[in-house]
């Protein structure tokens, strides 16, 4: 993106007026997402750097924002360490940029984050089905089950601690009214589905990439396919689905357009949208 682009999303992000009863996203690519309410600013999983140029994973479009020129930050999520999720060259610069907020992250991904020179004191650590008050939002870590790779074989696995700490995580995150559903990483499994069991859902954000024997082969975990997103969000009824996951690495994506094939047959009137890196989404109700 061009610093000019560059700086009228940052001046969008801070000027927007967002009453109550509503919600901002916009897409940073991938699983990232910046939200606001009212003015409380938060950062899904947001990979703002090109490190993966160095194992073969290069972007299929530019970076959207400097994260070292975001100084909005209220707090900032880090659903695992996957470098697309917890970054070290984005993480690092974005909190030396907003000193005031705090990283909400696994251990894995806090070891990733003092490596970026994080203060231990900024980064929490939450408790799987645990709510948390912080910022003018309230969040749950929501279980999530991504993968252990160990070649030839990538296994799935919800891994927990004792003290309730999970490896790979969601986040459901209450602002300004509105309830939202990041999943992270994840494929359908009981326990996620037990969890968010009863909860008002205005807005779920799931990965729609799938997962096969020959990504799996190359070491790319995935995640669910178009037609379980589409059922997660009926079964957890969700007001709007928005796809994710799904555009920044060429070798583990599929068509988009299996998505609403999927809601065709299965959900015809559910909401659902796909967003550009950069694209703003107003959730109004």
């Amino acid at each position: 993106m061009t610093q000019s682009n560059e700086a009228a999303l940052i001046a969008q992000i801070e000027g927007l007026v967002v009453p109550f009863g509503q919600l901002a996203l916009w897409a940073l690519g991938q699983s990232g997402f910046v939200i606001k309410g009212g003015a409380t600013i938060a950062y899904v999983d947001p990979y703002l750097s090109d490190s993966g140029a160095a194992i073969g994973a290069m972007r299929r479009f530019p970076i959207p924002i400097d994260p070292g020129s975001i100084q909005h930050a209220d707090v900032v999520f880090a659903t695992h360490e996957h470098l697309d999720h917890a970054d070290g060259p984005t993480l690092g610069p974005l909190m030396a940029a907003s000193p005031q907020a705090m990283l909400i992250t696994s251990s894995q991904g806090r070891e990733i984050a003092l490596q970026a020179d994080v203060s231990a004191g900024r980064i929490v650590i939450p408790r799987i089905g645990e709510q948390v008050k912080f910022a003018g939002l309230t969040y749950t870590a929501i279980p999530a089950s991504h993968a252990v790779s160990a070649l030839p074989i990538t296994r799935y696995a919800y891994e927990v601690d004792p003290e309730g700490h999970a490896r790979c995580m969601g986040f459901l995150i209450s602002c300004n009214g509105v309830t939202l559903y990041h999943s992270g990483d994840t494929i359908l499994f009981p326990e996620l589905l037990t969890a968010l069991q009863g909860q008002r859902i205005d807005l779920a954000l799931l990965p729609i990439n799938g997962r096969d024997f020959f990504r799996e082969q190359q070491d790319i975990v995935g995640n669910l396919w178009p037609r379980e997103a589409v059922e997660l969000a009926l079964a957890i009824e969700a007001r709007v689905l928005i796809g994710c996951h799904n555009d920044l690495f060429a070798g583990n994506r599929l068509n988009p357009g299996m998505l609403f094939d999927e809601l065709d047959r299965h959900a015809r009137w559910q909401r659902c949208h796909l967003l550009q890196p950069g694209e703003l989404y107003l959730y109004a109700g």
